[in-house]
């Protein structure tokens, strides 16, 4: 590594700097905010259709309905494929509750499968053994970015009658198999949160899909159950996408790939210094998978330690996720004991997510590799 000066030392490393993305996109942000403000359209409006024709285009499926956040869209893609009270849907453990929510907002029931240790996605060889009767669907999560292993899920989908669904909430522009995350299955949940690698400037979310009639369903159910003004055909929700979200998602949609290839070249710029370090190790890319690195995450028994370690120099790492899903209390009767997933609940004691972000300069990602290796050389 070259020499660091004393103020690169002291430079504070965010997760993720949305400010340094905003002042390379500045002019054209608020160019596409400023059409939004002219026309006055807020809710739904040209914006909107524009933004859900181009994403659709970009996953590679027909039909794209954006709304006001990943947690809507889990919940309606659910809601309006049929899954309620007395059904179960298999998922992981590992992942941002949302997952869950959108399960328990329909009234079923979350049934947890283990995850695949060098993955820490859902372990499809799991799933046959937590099927009963009322088995549903399953939810597989493209975790921390890396598209699930799709292919067997859809074997066990096809083979006991399961809806097969995406959370694809942090793989915008991942592959599987040559095909982007998002058109994998029946449909597809999706989080434009704004640290997300396709960020909006607040909550939004989309379900993509395929299915026309799915899509009609979900766009129905976002707007209180109405296709047209004051006709209700059925209980809905207000969960109506942000025009002025949209129009920035517009925008940042030109830069994802160019992005996505930038995450990917600090990622294996990160294994090339972090490579050989006793005690530390992270998660692996499968051979049928292409990440778009939305999280960089490692692992270390003294996890905690390391975190510590890290923002004493001013190098703001995290934890995705530091309680797994089945051990939170809000799953009610569907929660486990401690024990139940051993890979799932040893990983949460270990995981960290470095920091990532398109913007991070080598002299950054430097400073991040000598902090690890400095504190994994003493442990």
């Amino acid at each position: 590594m070259k020499a660091i000066s004393a103020a690169q030392q002291s430079e504070r490393i965010p997760l993720v700097d949305l400010k340094a993305q905003y002042r390379v996109l500045a002019p054209e942000m608020q160019k596409a905010i400023a059409e939004v403000l002219e026309t006055q359209n807020f809710i739904y409006g040209p914006a909107v259709e524009r933004f859900e024709k181009e994403f659709a285009s970009y996953i590679g499926v027909r039909h794209c309905v954006a709304l006001h956040s990943g947690t809507a869209a889990l919940w309606l893609m659910l809601w309006a494929s049929g899954v309620g009270p007395g059904d179960e849907v298999i998922t992981t453990p590992l992942t941002f509750f949302a997952t869950v929510e959108g399960i328990l907002l329909c009234g079923a029931k979350p049934v947890f499968v283990d995850v695949d240790p060098r993955t820490l996605n859902m372990d499809a060889s799991s799933v046959e053994r937590a099927l009963s009767p009322r088995s549903k669907a399953l939810l597989p999560v493209h975790l921390y970015g890396q598209p699930a292993d799709m292919e067997a899920l859809r074997a066990v989908a096809e083979r006991r009658g399961l809806i097969l669904f995406e959370d694809a909430a942090q793989a915008a522009g991942s592959l599987y198999r040559g095909l982007k995350a998002g058109s994998l299955s029946r449909a597809a949940s999706f989080s434009f949160y704004p640290g997300k690698n396709l960020g909006a400037y607040g909550d939004a979310g989309a379900v993509l899909t395929d299915d026309a009639e799915l899509a009609a369903r979900v766009r129905r159910l976002s707007n209180h159950g109405s296709e047209r003004k004051n006709y209700h055909e059925r209980l809905g929700f207000n969960v109506r996408p942000s025009s002025i979200q949209a129009a920035v998602l517009s925008v940042k949609l030109r830069y994802l790939e160019q992005w996505n290839e930038r995450r990917r070249a600090l990622a294996e710029s990160y294994r090339r210094l972090l490579g050989g370090l006793p005690g530390l190790s992270w998660i692996e890319e499968s051979a049928h998978s292409r990440s778009n690195y939305h999280l960089f995450v490692v692992r270390h028994s003294r996890r905690d330690a390391l975190l510590e370690h890290l923002r004493g120099q001013g190098i703001e790492a995290d934890i995705h996720y530091p309680v797994a899903a089945h051990l939170q209390p809000a799953c009610g009767s569907a929660r486990l004991p401690a024990g139940s997933l051993p890979h799932a609940e040893k990983a949460v004691g270990e995981i960290l997510s470095l920091p990532l972000f398109p913007e991070m300069t080598q002299i950054q990602l430097e400073k991040v590799g000598r902090a690890v290796a400095g504190f994994c050389r003493r442990a």
